[in-house]
């Protein structure tokens, strides 16, 4: 029953997993270790009667077990309230709690403490649980009440008496608050007797809980009952950068974690002298730089005339310095601070084999890869047709001086305005017979000389070609030759629209009209 509070269910832990059986009795907050457990007593002694209870978060209290019940560690019990009966969890019990109360109580009156009812029923325990979850609505359901009444004030937290019919908010102020008209609002809200109780910030990183920077949960939500000042005096002594973002913790004060080694270095910091003093020497004045408090060393940056930059950091223990010091005292300069130096010795890790596997180079290895070879893929023989066509046409775009046109060029629209220069002694030839890209050489017998009539363009009857001739290899040069086969598809033309091929006609008509 001690783990119920933490389990989803069964009374089984979330995060210990033992069930209920761990050394600190249970998985809570503030939980402490009965060491006094085994110990017997005198015999005629009776047993400290007054245990300690928790109860929601980090509050406890001290009551009677007036009726003698035999409790133990992690018990659930029904204690006297006003009004009503609360439910608490048995966290010490026997001689440690005499302890206890001397420790945190003053002037305790042990008869005037409130006395434990019963051990809790099953009954108890549901409705205890049934309140329990619902808390957070009604935290945010106070929220939304004060924040209509324009109050200043943060409800961090909410708990339910164990009968329901109580319920304490917990709040936390910069300035004192007037929350008359919210208590009012919130018992014609929930029906219940309303307390308010304003708290700290430390008290409410207490309460809500958190893993600090240090990856552990919160001191103060699980051990820590007494919140001492910290001052930014004691991370000076401990050599820390004074950053607020590193020294604060999650309730924006500085963590509560700096005093606790502040004794051992004010302790350590007696054998040192003080930081401000500079060291004279022949050579220039000595600055302090830093301290190393647990290896007891003191390092300088001297200054050097003759050299301005050259010195660099100088170790020296306490005692070296207490020496440099009474000598300037005495008016006496030593040659060079460098004479009472520590030889500081750079222990070199051996980093290899660290994880107890293989070096850490192993990595560093390059693993070659047999490339295989692409092999070039034979061509199928529909694919050398295609090769063989299409390798006259590339040789047709180009043109190189003394051949035709391509034939394909015939597909674009001509200029009637633009008149082409044609070259006399240029010779023609007829490339697109040859399928095996073989250049047709000229007939010696058949000779055409150049025209440079330019009338002879417009004396074209049809208009179905354009005002070049020579455009066309294949008319004037095909001769007896019967076409090929082969390049029947490539040299068909597409049907010209007569419209468009008499345009440039008429309009060359005209300019000579």
């Amino acid at each position: 029953m001690g783990c119920s509070n933490c389990s989803n269910g069964g009374g089984v832990p979330n995060g210990c997993k033992s069930n209920g059986s761990c050394g600190t009795g249970n998985c809570g907050k503030l939980s402490v270790f009965d060491w006094l457990a085994d110990v017997e007593l005198p015999n005629g002694q009776s047993t400290y009667d007054v245990v300690e209870l928790r109860f929601k978060s980090s509050r406890k209290g001290f009551y009677r077990n007036i009726k003698g019940l035999n409790l133990q560690v992690g018990d659930v019990v029904a204690v006297e309230t006003s009004p009503g009966y609360d439910i608490g969890v048995v966290s010490i019990v026997g001689e440690l709690a005499r302890i206890q109360v001397r420790k945190k109580t003053q002037n305790f009156k042990a008869h005037e403490a409130r006395s434990i009812i019963r051990k809790a029923t099953k009954e108890d325990v549901d409705k205890w649980m049934k309140f329990r979850a619902k808390e957070s609505e009604t935290m945010f359901a106070s929220r939304s009440l004060a924040s209509e009444l324009g109050l200043e004030m943060k409800i961090s937290d909410v708990e339910y008496q164990g009968d329901g019919t109580k319920a304490t908010f917990y709040y936390t102020a910069e300035e004192r608050v007037d929350f008359r008209q919210l208590i009012r609002n919130l018992a014609d809200e929930f029906k219940l007797k309303i307390e308010m109780k304003q708290i700290g910030v430390r008290q409410e990183a207490a309460r809500l809980g958190g893993i600090g920077s240090c990856g552990r949960e919160l001191c103060c939500s699980t051990w820590l009952t007494d919140f001492r000042s910290v001052s930014t005096a004691s991370a000076r002594y401990q050599q820390l950068s004074l950053n607020p973002q590193k020294l604060a913790g999650q309730c924006g004060k500085l963590k509560c974690c700096l005093n606790y080694e502040l004794d051992a270095y004010l302790e350590a910091l007696k054998k040192f002298p003080r930081s401000d003093v500079r060291l004279k020497t022949q050579k220039g004045i000595a600055f302090h730089v830093k301290t190393d408090v647990f290896k007891e060393q003191m390092w300088y940056i001297q200054e050097d005339k003759k050299n301005p930059g050259a010195g660099g950091f100088i170790p020296l223990t306490p005692d070296r310095v207490h020496e440099i010091i009474k000598l300037n005292k005495a008016g006496e300069l030593p040659v060079d601070l460098k004479d009472f130096m520590i030889e500081v010795e750079v222990e070199i890790p051996d980093y290899t084999d660290v994880v107890g596997q293989d070096d850490l180079n192993r990595f560093e290895h390059v693993f070659k890869r047999n490339k295989k070879k692409k092999r070039k893929k034979k061509p199928s023989k529909g694919g050398q047709q295609t090769q063989n066509n299409k390798k006259p046409q590339a040789q047709g775009n180009k043109k190189p001086q003394g051949q035709g046109n391509n034939p394909n060029s015939q597909k674009r629209k001509p200029n009637p305005n633009q008149k082409k220069k044609q070259n006399p002694n240029q010779k023609k030839t007829d490339n697109n017979n040859k399928p095996n890209n073989q250049q047709a050489k000229p007939n010696p017998q058949k000779k055409k000389r150049p025209n440079n009539n330019p009338n002879q363009k417009k004396n074209n009857p049809q208009g179905a070609k354009s005002g070049n001739e020579n455009q066309n290899p294949r008319s004037e040069n095909s001769g007896n030759k019967k076409p090929n086969n082969n390049n029947r598809n490539r040299n068909r033309k597409k049907p010209i629209n007569k419209d468009k091929a008499n345009k440039p006609v008429e309009n060359n008509e005209k300019k000579d009209a």
